[in-house]
């Protein structure tokens, strides 16, 4: 994402006044939606392109079969390799081809929908993004992140619209392991925060524009679901069951923060995610987990106001997101690599020039210790 950041923080551009807002053209949610897919995608096309992960294609394929029983559609079932590389999107586009297909569906996590994106992109097809997880807000956006076919970051893919449709079968999201959902609350818990900076700012957003009177409306309905059903959603899907909790917070997890990311924009808390990356021991946590962290430090940066600090750390603890460096891994605190990633975080290219206010490596480096000792002592309260 942080690419886009190079746009919003022209501040000659501020002068526009341009607003934007991007979303989906259909986002559709629900138990056994899987077994509709190709009812759904019916109103784009007929000849279906479907790409999905290897990992889950026993799980899935059964129900997108079943969906295109009885119905004048076509299914050409693609096994997603597991890299978005342009290897892979060059493999899948020449499947496309022969196959004269005229949608293309993505089915799976992140890399099969950035896949599915780019190959849509590229071959002039509508897209049907099909999440079977809801731990960040990707499905919804307008953009692919490339890697080599070893794995290593190349570059950006930004489209012109984002997917054409994101069908989410939340029976399915349920299946998947807690600790994902969690994740995903994490990842949109920084929406409305960021969003607000950004507003304050009057920084442009993801789709270099500024911010709508819709997209804050988004964002902080997002953040009101959150607290209102996180705690719930999160205990009900460790059993796998898919309560009234569960669909309100993957539609945040997934669409209210995916909107509200992409068209309110990206301030501290993922410049703090990206400034993380530093330090090895938290490689091993997901996106949305270290987004938390990163929502508690913008919010120290901010001075907010200890009830909003205190909300977002006892949602955080509740649900089991992480508040303090060691929940992220880090055993021994070491100030010099707390300086480098708070280095990082400041990086002319990267969405902390986003803030209301200048904000410098010794300002983010006081914020993490400042978040890390609230967590700690609400921990021990």
């Amino acid at each position: 994402m942080k690419k886009r950041l190079i746009f919003v923080n022209n501040r000659e551009e501020k002068i526009k006044m341009t607003k934007i807002i991007g979303s989906p053209t259909r986002y559709i949610q629900g138990k056994g939606e899987l077994k509709r897919l190709a009812k759904h995608a019916s109103i784009i096309g007929k000849n279906l392109s479907v790409v999905i992960d290897k990992n889950i294609k026993n799980i899935v394929l059964p129900d997108i079969e079943e969906s295109a029983r009885d119905l004048d559609i076509q299914l050409n079932i693609i096994d997603f390799n597991g890299e978005c590389s342009m290897t892979e999107i060059n493999r899948i586009r020449e499947i496309v081809k022969k196959g004269e297909s005229d949608v293309i569906v993505g089915v799976g996590g992140g890399k099969t929908h950035d896949t599915s994106k780019a190959v849509g992109y590229y071959e002039s097809k509508p897209v049907v993004i099909v999440p079977t997880i809801a731990s960040t807000d990707a499905p919804c956006s307008s953009l692919s992140v490339i890697y080599s076919d070893e794995g290593v970051f190349e570059k950006y893919l930004f489209l012109p619209s984002s997917p054409n449709m994101v069908l989410v079968d939340t029976q399915v999201v349920c299946n998947a392991p807690a600790r994902l959902l969690v994740a995903g609350i994490g990842d949109a818990l920084a929406t409305y925060y960021e969003a607000r900076a950004c507003e304050r700012s009057e920084a442009l957003n993801c789709l270099n524009g500024n911010t709508t009177k819709a997209a804050m409306a988004l964002a902080k309905l997002c953040y009101e679901t959150l607290l209102s059903d996180g705690v719930q959603a999160s205990l009900a899907v460790q059993n796998h069951v898919c309560t009234k909790a569960v669909e309100n917070i993957i539609e945040a997890n997934t669409y209210l923060s995916g909107v509200g990311f992409e068209s309110g924009g990206l301030a501290g808390a993922h410049a703090v995610h990206n400034g993380l990356t530093a330090i090895e021991a938290t490689h091993s946590l997901y996106h949305g987990e270290k987004v938390a962290f990163g929502t508690l430090v913008q919010l120290v940066l901010e001075n907010a106001p200890k009830t909003e600090i205190e909300e977002v750390i006892h949602l955080c603890q509740a649900v089991g997101l992480p508040t303090t460096l060691e929940d992220l891994n880090v055993k021994e605190v070491k100030l010099e690599e707390i300086m480098e990633v708070a280095k990082l975080v400041c990086s002319p290219d990267d969405t902390i020039g986003n803030m209301p206010f200048e904000v410098t490596p010794d300002d983010v480096y006081a914020a993490i210790l400042g978040a890390d000792q609230l967590g700690r002592y609400y921990k021990n309260k």
